[in-house]
């Protein structure tokens, strides 16, 4: 697999909006989702390369993951828009319609040719976007197609219309319509799991304002193991990166968890007992994983902020 990212947050912006893409260098810490495919006209499309393109330096140098959703290979333009795209300052490509490790298999074999053509170092990773029953039977698969897979997207729209109901999450709440949503989370995030890659949640459908309702949808689909969440507006960065951000008291208890049983190491014990409860190797893991999240995101903002 890719290395593991921090992204707690991806923020869609439209690839032919200039002013959008650099207002975004001040917006987000974590990463951006440059979008070629919905967000962007056809007519625009070749403008979209180009600024998805020149973009890239300007989010890097705040610390911002650079993102790139191509069209799908259904629509025959996914080659065009890769070899345009993928540049040294490009992180990822989000394939949407990912619906088999075949999928995969095109997608990163392209890029091997750009980056062999272009002489880029850094391999680009690859987030599939699972938005179809297809895709989400066959999660598991499409995240193991490649090394290059960093991560599993959920597309909660394009699976309802999938299913038939794609007016559901317009008509319902978002509380009403989560649990119908339950089974293609998990499933997707068990993969993901089990891949070792973060597993990221579907943009929130409802009211651009309603921040408790974003809220609540956040923290259930945390609870199912999500790490992080697509957004379509800047106004929802706030909330979300702080509920998948480890909390004060998380992290003081973390760095205590780890102390303690380093210290047990030390003097020769497999364990260690904190507060009346043990301490074992999978506890020690699960702080240190917390520690490094805290420290990434601090580095970000501490970026953000030159």
């Amino acid at each position: 697999m890719a290395d593991v990212r921090v992204w707690r947050s991806l923020l869609f912006i439209p690839a032919n909006s200039w002013k959008m893409l650099n207002k975004a260098a001040l917006e987000m810490e974590d990463g951006v989702l440059i979008d070629l495919e919905d967000a962007c006209p056809v007519a625009e499309r070749e403008t979209g390369r180009i600024f998805a393109r020149d973009i890239a330096p300007v989010l890097k140098a705040k610390g911002v993951d650079v993102l790139v959703r191509v069209n799908s290979l259904p629509t025959g333009v996914t080659a065009d828009d890769i070899k345009v795209v993928a540049t040294e300052g490009i992180d990822g490509i989000m394939l949407p319609k990912s619906e088999s490790k075949e999928d995969i298999i095109k997608v990163a074999k392209m890029l091997d040719k750009e980056e062999k053509a272009k002489g880029i170092k850094k391999k680009i990773a690859i987030l599939p976007l699972v938005e179809s029953p297809k895709g989400v039977i066959n999660a598991y698969e499409i995240g193991k197609a490649s090394d290059r897979v960093a991560g599993l997207g959920f597309g909660a729209g394009d699976f309802m219309r999938e299913l038939g109901e794609g007016f559901t999450i317009t008509k319902m709440t978002p509380g009403e319509y989560f649990p119908i949503l339950s089974y293609p989370r998990s499933a997707i995030s068990i993969a993901a799991c089990a891949l070792g890659v973060p597993a990221i949640d579907t943009p929130f459908f409802g009211l651009l304002i309603d921040n408790e309702g974003l809220e609540s949808e956040t923290r259930k689909a945390k609870s199912l193991g999500f790490k992080g969440k697509m957004i379509t507006h800047p106004r929802h960065v706030e909330v979300v990166n702080r509920v998948f951000s480890p909390s004060e008291d998380d992290l003081t208890y973390s760095k205590r968890m780890v102390s303690a049983y380093q210290q047990a190491k030390a003097e020769g014990k497999g364990s260690a007992v904190l507060d009346g409860k043990m301490i074992d190797y999978a506890m020690h893991e699960m702080g240190m994983d917390m520690i490094a999240k805290a420290e990434t995101i601090a580095e970000r903002v501490k970026l953000r902020n030159i």
